[in-house]
């Protein structure tokens, strides 16, 4: 009988031994009973998610380990953003990450506008205007993030950002990045969206608000990560997979989206820390009743690497231990579960150190592995792995090669 995939990427579990932790990694220090059981069970080893020696980022691992060649199918971050909004890209739209932003004199005061909590207000202004028979739609994210939609003719994603991506500096205007009418076309549509947004933010009731209370205005538009958006095979029709997706962070649900998984609503999920990695968990052995593959991502990993919270991360580990307890025995499932990143508490970033890889199942013949970690991993069956391959050798442990 041909198994289920339950695909679980906690992202940016892999780390480095920490003096904090008496030279051990959060995950070598963490009581993980369940994933120590699946480890004794199955097969463990190391990979590299894209190459070695690269740094991962995370649409771009993602989407490598969902199967897909990052030269023929990646589109940029910014579809990918608003796809996890759940806005829906036609064949041509230009799409953007973006922060609301607060901007004096043309200079960046802050990129967060103070870390405003929502712009759901903001974004209704701005939503379907259109310049130079572009239409522009704008969708708002969690906090200060949106997405930007350019839909039209002639459209380029051959342009630079307007986030200059550090506070102090001068809001960027947005220039071509190469010398066709269409990036240029685009360029200067975009910047008289910038210019009439501005005005638009200045003067709404929010802001006044804001400046009343002597709390920044979120009143410019910094846009990043222009991407054009085309069409590429679905999951179910590369692989023959009927996939859903279980996340709570926006990106991962857009890359999710893009190769044609079904996003569901999970009572709990979020992407922080504070997520109910339970009840993740349990909608996923659900789902897997009437789908071929469940993905779950879990973010908490990376949010305390990038803080440098190493007893953060050890404690968030154990939280998912905890709700994998489940799978323990479960039949005609494969669990298969890595990082799509290292995120070192010592480096408070992503890292080209390879990620630890644990797949288990009825199928699986145990190796000599009796932990999940780091360091055991180098000795595991599996060896050292490459993302690209991984999808290809999930398919193949299942039957569905």
């Amino acid at each position: 009988m041909k198994q289920k995939i339950l695909f679980i990427i906690s992202d940016g579990m892999g780390d480095l031994p920490s003096k904090k932790l008496n030279g051990k990694t959060p995950l070598e220090a963490a009581e993980t009973p369940n994933l120590d059981k699946m480890a004794e069970l199955g097969q463990t080893g190391l990979m590299h998610v894209l190459k070695p020696g690269v740094i991962p980022h995370s649409d771009e691992a993602h989407l490598t380990l969902f199967g897909y060649d990052l030269k023929k199918h990646y589109i940029g971050r910014g579809p990918f953003e608003a796809f996890g909004l759940g806005m829906h890209l036609k064949h041509g739209d230009i799409a953007f990450r973006c922060n609301f932003g607060t901007v004096s004199k043309g200079m960046v005061v802050d990129r967060r506008a103070g870390r405003i909590e929502n712009v759901a207000e903001l974004c209704k202004k701005l939503d379907n205007l259109k310049i130079n028979g572009v239409q522009f739609l704008v969708k708002p994210g969690t906090s200060h993030r949106a997405a930007v939609v350019m839909r039209g003719k002639g459209l380029s994603d051959k342009i630079c950002d307007s986030d200059p991506n550090k506070e102090g500096a001068k809001a960027e205007k947005v220039k071509a990045r190469d010398k066709s009418k269409q990036a240029k076309f685009t360029a200067d549509t975009l910047n008289e969206f910038l210019k009439k947004t501005h005005e638009i933010l200045e003067a709404h009731p929010v802001n006044l608000a804001r400046k009343k209370k002597g709390l920044k205005p979120a009143n410019y538009l910094l846009l990043r990560g222009a991407g054009k958006m085309k069409q590429v095979p679905d999951i179910k029709k590369r692989f023959g997979l009927k996939a859903v997706c279980i996340a709570g962070a926006g990106l991962y649900k857009g890359v999710a989206a893009f190769v044609g998984m079904k996003i569901l609503k999970v009572k709990g999920a979020t992407g922080t820390p504070k997520t109910s990695v339970k009840a993740k968990i349990d909608r996923a052995i659900k789902e897997l009743k009437s789908n071929d593959l469940v993905f779950v991502h879990v973010k908490g990993c990376d949010v305390f690497g990038h803080d440098g919270n190493c007893a953060g991360k050890k404690k968030f580990i154990e939280k998912i231990d905890k709700a994998l307890k489940p799978l323990i025995g479960i039949e005609n499932v494969l669990v298969a579960i890595t990082a799509d990143h290292s995120t070192p508490c010592s480096r408070k970033d992503h890292s080209k150190d390879p990620v630890p890889v644990l797949f288990y199942g009825s199928m699986i013949k145990a190796d000599s592995t009796d932990k999940f970690s780091e360091k055991k991993a180098k000795k595991g069956k599996l060896g050292v792995l490459h993302g690209k391959k991984f999808m290809k050798l999930m398919l193949k442990m299942t039957g569905k090669a």
